[in-house]
C-alpha cells in the first residue's frame, strides 16, 4: 500500500519518471525530484507551468488552489498570470459549496492580478470531500529565471516566515471545536488567520531581485521534506539548526497537542531559498523591507550523504517525513 499524501521518491522514479511521454521541444525543466514546476522556452521569455491539487480542506480550497499553485511558479521567478482550475465536487454537494469554491477563487486571482482561463467542474461519485486541481501558468525573462535544482555547496539556506503555517491554518479550521475547548476561540482564530499568510509570490520575487541560486516551496511533508527536496534537486546535502527554524507558538501549541511535529507539517507560506554566502545580508535585508520575516537556518553541503539537523549541540539525521504530519488528524 501506498502511503498518504505525496508519492515516496524511489516510487517516483520506479512508476513515474520513466513514462514522461515524447522528449518535449524547448522544455527547459521538466519533471524531476524537487521540482516545483516546468519550464519552457518562449525565446526571450520563460513560460513556467505548475499543477497541484488541494486534498485535505474543505473551508478555503478555493483560495488554497490559487495560492499553492502561484507559489511554485513564483520559486522559478516567474510572475503567476494564467490559471486553469479543475473542481471536483462530493455527491452531497449543492449550489452553494461551488459558488463558496468559484468565490474564492476569483477573489483570490483577482488579488494576484492572474486570470482564471478554463477548467473543468464536475460532480464526481465517490468523493467525501470536494477536490480542486490548479494549474497555474507565469511568465519571466529568461536571465531572471530561478529553479529549484540550482543550490552549490556552502550556498545558505534562507527561510521566509513561518514552518507549518498552512497546516496550523486547516488544522484549526477543521478541528475548531475541538481546539476551542482546549486554547480558547481567540486562539483558534489566530491560528486560522495564518491562511492569509500562504502566499510566497511576493516573497520570491523580492529575493529573485538580489539574485539567489535557488527556491523552493516545501508543502507536503513540510521544511523537512522541503530540504530534502532541494538538496536532492541538486544533488547535495544540507546541515540545518533546529533552534533556527521559524515557527509561531500557535503551531507549536497545536502540534504538541496532536503530538504532530511541525517540521513535517505542510508549509505552504514559507518559501525557501539558496543564497550564495555574498548575498545572504542582502537577500534577507530586502525580504524585512517588504515586512517578510526571513531567518538563515543552515546551508548546503556538498556531500548529499549529509542531510541532518542540529540540535542541543547535537547533530542527527532530518530523515524525510513518511507522509505528511497533516493526515493524522484531518
Amino acid at each position: 500500500m501506498l502511503p498518504p499524501g505525496k508519492i515516496p521518491p524511489e516510487k517516483l522514479r520506479e512508476l513515474v519518471f520513466n513514462h514522461l511521454g515524447a522528449r518535449g521541444e524547448r522544455v527547459i525543466i521538466g519533471a524531476d525530484l524537487g521540482i516545483d514546476a516546468a519550464a519552457i522556452d518562449f525565446g526571450s521569455s520563460v513560460l513556467v507551468a505548475s499543477t497541484d491539487p488541494i486534498t485535505g480542506a474543505e473551508k478555503g480550497i478555493g483560495f488554497y488552489a490559487v495560492h499553492v499553485n502561484a507559489n511554485d511558479v513564483a520559486t522559478f521567478g516567474a510572475r503567476p498570470k494564467w490559471f486553469l482550475v479543475s473542481i471536483l465536487l462530493p455527491e452531497s454537494a449543492d449550489e452553494r459549496l461551488l459558488t463558496e469554491i468559484m468565490r474564492e477563487l476569483h477573489e483570490s486571482a483577482s488579488k494576484l492580478g492572474v486570470a482564471i482561463v478554463g477548467g473543468h467542474t464536475e460532480v464526481t461519485p465517490g468523493l467525501e470531500k470536494p477536490i480542486v486541481v490548479g494549474t497555474m501558468l507565469g511568465e519571466v525573462e529568461r536571465e531572471k529565471l530561478v529553479t529549484s535544482n540550482g543550490a552549490m555547496p556552502g550556498d545558505a539556506i534562507i527561510v521566509t516566515k513561518w514552518a507549518g503555517l498552512e497546516g496550523t491554518s486547516i488544522i484549526a479550521s477543521e478541528r475548531s471545536e475541538e481546539l476551542e475547548k482546549a486554547f480558547g476561540r481567540e486562539f483558534v482564530e489566530k491560528a486560522m488567520s495564518f491562511i492569509e499568510m500562504i502566499s510566497v509570490v511576493e516573497d520570491a520575487l523580492t529575493a529573485n531581485e538580489v539574485g539567489v541560486h535557488a527556491m523552493h516551496d516545501p508543502t507536503e511533508g513540510g521544511i523537512a521534506n522541503g530540504l530534502h527536496e532541494m538538496a536532492d534537486a541538486a544533488g547535495l546535502g544540507f546541515r540545518v539548526y533546529r533552534e533556527r527554524i521559524p515557527i509561531r507558538k500557535e503551531t507549536l501549541r497545536i502540534c504538541g497537542f496532536y503530538n504532530l511535529d511541525p517540521l513535517a507539517l505542510i508549509s505552504s507560506g514559507t518559501l525557501m531559498i539558496a543564497a550564495p554566502k555574498e548575498r545572504v545580508d542582502a537577500v534577507v535585508e530586502a525580504l524585512r523591507r517588504k515586512g517578510i520575516n526571513a531567518s538563515v537556518i543552515g546551508e548546503f553541503v556538498e556531500d548529499p550523504g549529509v542531510k541532518v539537523i542540529v540540535e542541543n549541540g547535537s547533530e542527527r539525521p532530518l530523515e524525510r517525513p513518511k507522509s505528511d504530519e497533516l493526515w493524522k488528524v484531518v
